[in-house]
């Protein structure tokens, strides 16, 4: 008699390389959703680059010493965005920060912070919950 079906041995096997295959798979799945939700980060910061300068064209300064920038960015799904202006009276300089927000990249709050100022240098601070000192925006890896 002939009986149909999978051995336990098979089975085994089977949830094994399941098991390899998703302990593998979820985090560079995870780092590629991350990744995808940087660029949230990095475009309104080049955006809220633009609308300072036009300000500064349009006022002479980037806003109050010692204050918060006079133009705003709403909060994405992902980050939070704050600006400071710098203490010279007229304020010539300012820096632009956006931080993650808690579970938003899979993380927690702040894990991820990017920030841009007038001379439009970007630097990252922080980046996947480690404190990094990189004078680009780094999205991948830990190479700009």
């Amino acid at each position: 008699m002939k009986h149909n079906g999978f051995t336990l041995i098979e089975l085994m096997i089977t949830v094994a390389v399941i098991g390899l295959l998703a302990v593998v798979a979820l985090p560079a799945y995870t780092s590629y959703l991350a990744r995808g939700k940087i660029v949230d980060a990095v475009a309104a910061l080049a955006d809220y680059r633009v609308k300072m300068e036009q300000y500064f064209q349009d006022n002479r300064n980037y806003g109050t010493a010692n204050g918060s920038c006079p133009v705003t960015v709403t909060a994405s799904q992902y980050f939070t965005y704050s600006c400071l202006v710098g203490s010279a009276t007229p304020s010539v300089a300012y820096t632009a920060t956006a931080t993650s927000i808690a579970g938003s990249l899979g993380s927690a709050a702040g894990d991820y912070t990017y920030s841009i100022n007038e001379s439009n240098a970007k630097s990252t601070g922080k980046f996947k919950g480690a404190l990094v000192s990189k004078s680009c925006w780094l999205i991948r890896g830990s190479e700009c």
